[in-house]
């Protein structure tokens, strides 16, 4: 794989050079050539020779055509894509068949699905109309199933909806590009072009400009000096579309000797990848282009254009796109420096309107896109309503509608459905201001009141520190007025002696104090020897009931055993019984049809036995006959 994958740069360094007395191609180095034929397994005599003189057919005969140099880049070019695209395919279907393991082909997968962007040049070619178609019928499918899922909902809810398919809104612009026919779009016109002889660019353009002159999503170019061929309008916007070498793409030819050479390859990835070289278009079938006699041109059925084999693909992916559950993925580039915190608006706007978001932001204002749950909307906007809803229990859409008809909002701006309510685009933003408003409000009248309780508490603390000052001022008055006075004196002096005959008592009481807790600690110790004691008769209990217990278990898994094994012999019987049953049914049927074959045998004998009866009467009839004769 990565021999081919240097290949294809090989087919890039391959440098041809224009004869000075002729237009034909020469290869004066063909060092990248032997490269090239190394890596693919060919000739570079035989490589060289289909490349630069191939055999081309002219009526019923072959003849050798030299290329000219810019027909030969073409071909190396057709050939390094060609290559590539090839590798890419057998690469992937490899890769699906190692990852999916399931039993039943595509069952169930995940899928992730990347695809390029809307693209609008100054001048657009064929690629980015079919790049524009792509983005065109995913934009649909976005359509269709988020809004489809969304008018689902309304439904499900009981909301009066009128079921509307906006994926129908960029159907007129798909029906230019993809319709076969009655008028066909621009892919037919193409393919249709493909097969006329002489047939340009400039003759598709005219013929595009007759069919489809009267569409609403196509415009012809204004002015004669523009550039653009024709516009297309595109959900993302007009888009100018220069009509060159649109056959010679759609038609995509390779160079068929170099393909039967790869064909041919000794190495075996490279003949594998290049098999069917039957289907592809010749360089003798696209000769005739725009100048050709009418039998140059190939016939309908023998290839497949790019433009129907990008139809039928995208239509495969469709498809499967349709039977999955999708999630959209859009993703922004807010810069072209790649640098954190800068966002550039135009561009950023652009990528919007081009990946659909602009469009499904139009789309989805014309329904209710928020909804909430009615526990939430109470729960958040009953501040808004603080006295609409009466105390006690009440269901939650009785108290919706109750707020809804406090807060006074226009009925067009919501449905009430099942479970939820519904608002219009940017009424649930307004209940959020006025909540964010309303909530402000109370955060200050809070912080008023906090703050007032804090001051009145620092000035109650102020006063009472205040209040033991002063009394603390007096008691130092009073000491210093006392300490001078002799009877004080004599009080201090005295009050130590005191102290002492209060000990003996303080002794006493603590002894007896003691000989309580003695008393408490013996009786503790006691009932601890009661206690023990009677742990250890539960503990023995306790051993008791476990080997009962283990012995109940073993009679139950016997009886369990002795269960199953009736259970098995029950299901062996009415099988037995079910079988004999049926064996009795056969015999009755058997000897139903017994009965009534005996009836329909003695039948039978009957009819013969009379037949025979009248046989023998008539012969009877002729003997005597005979007698008389």
């Amino acid at each position: 794989m990565l021999r081919m994958v240097s290949a294809v740069l090989q087919f890039g360094n391959i440098a041809l050079k224009r004869e000075r007395n002729t237009d034909q191609a020469t290869m004066p180095d063909n060092t990248a050539a032997q490269k090239l034929c190394r890596l693919l397994g060919l000739g570079v005599t035989d490589f060289s020779r289909a490349l630069l003189t191939p055999r081309i057919k002219v009526g019923r005969d072959y003849v050798q055509k030299a290329q000219t140099k810019e027909q030969a880049d073409f071909a190396l070019e057709a050939l390094a894509k060609a290559t590539y695209e090839r590798l890419f395919r057998w690469l992937v279907l490899r890769l699906n068949r190692a990852l999916d393991r399931s039993p039943r082909q595509g069952a169930s997968f995940l899928g992730i699905l990347d695809i390029a962007g809307f693209e609008i040049f100054q001048l657009n070619s064929f690629e980015q109309l079919c790049i524009n178609y792509a983005n065109e019928k995913l934009q649909q499918l976005f359509n269709h199933t988020m809004f489809v899922l969304e008018q689902e909902e309304y439904q499900r809810e009981g909301i009066p909806w009128t079921f509307l398919d906006f994926g129908l809104d960029l159907q007129p612009c798909i029906d230019l590009i993809e319709r076969p026919a009655n008028p066909p779009g621009l892919l037919a016109l193409l393919d249709e072009e493909c097969w006329f002889p002489k047939a340009t660019d400039k003759s598709f353009v005219e013929k595009v400009a007759q069919e489809q002159g009267g569409h609403p999503k196509f415009q012809r170019p204004r002015h004669l000096r523009d550039q653009a061929d024709f516009s297309v309008l595109h959900y993302a916007g007009k888009v100018d579309y220069k009509a060159n070498e649109w056959l010679m793409k759609n038609m995509d030819p390779l160079n068929d000797n170099v393909a039967a050479l790869l064909h041919q390859s000794t190495d075996r990835l490279t003949a594998e990848i290049w098999k069917d070289v039957e289907g592809i278009v010749g360089l003798e079938q696209v000769s005739s282009l725009g100048d050709g006699p009418p039998g140059g041109r190939p016939r309908r059925g023998m290839f497949r254009t790019v433009g129907q084999l990008y139809k039928e693909s995208l239509s495969r992916l469709m498809a499967t796109l349709s039977n999955t559950n999708p999630s959209f993925v859009r993703c922004i580039v807010p810069n072209h420096e790649k640098r954190a915190g800068k966002l550039e608006p135009r561009l950023v706007l652009d990528q919007l309107r081009c990946n659909g978001v602009l469009e499904g932001i139009r789309i989805c204002r014309q329904g209710f896109p928020n909804r909430i749950l009615f526990q939430e909307f109470r729960q958040r906007y009953e501040i808004l309503t603080p006295n609409a809803i009466p105390k006690g229990f009440m269901d939650g859409k009785q108290a919706c509608e109750k707020m809804i008809q406090a807060l006074e909002l226009d009925p067009n701006l919501y449905r009430v459905g099942q479970s939820k309510i519904f608002f219009r685009a940017g009424v649930l933003a307004q209940l959020e201001e006025e909540r964010d408003l309303k909530v402000t409000d109370i955060i200050v009248s809070f912080q008023a009141a906090a703050r007032g309780y804090l001051a009145r508490r620092a000035f109650q603390k102020r006063q009472q520190q205040q209040s033991a000052l002063r009394v603390m001022q007096r008691n130092c008055a009073a000491y210093l007025k006392l300490r001078h006075w002799q009877w004080w004196r004599l009080f201090t002096k005295v009050k130590p002696l005191l102290q002492v005959t209060r000990q003996d008592e303080v002794l006493q009481a603590r002894a007896q104090e003691l000989q309580k807790v003695q008393e408490l600690q013996q009786q503790s110790a006691r009932e601890v020897g009661e206690l023990q004691g009677r742990v250890a008769q539960l503990e023995e209990e306790r051993a008791r009931l476990a080997e009962q217990l283990r012995a109940e278990a073993e009679l139950c898994a016997e009886a369990e055993e002795t269960r199953g094994r009736l259970a098995a012999r029950k299901q062996e019987l009415e099988l037995v019984v079910s079988e004999l049953e049926a064996r009795v049914g056969e015999e009755e049927e058997c000897s139903r049809q017994m009965q009534t074959e005996k009836k329909r045998l003695q039948q039978h004998i009957q009819e013969l036995e009379a037949h025979l009866e009248a046989e023998e009467g008539a012969r009877q009839k002729l003997q005597l006959e005979k007698v008389t004769t």
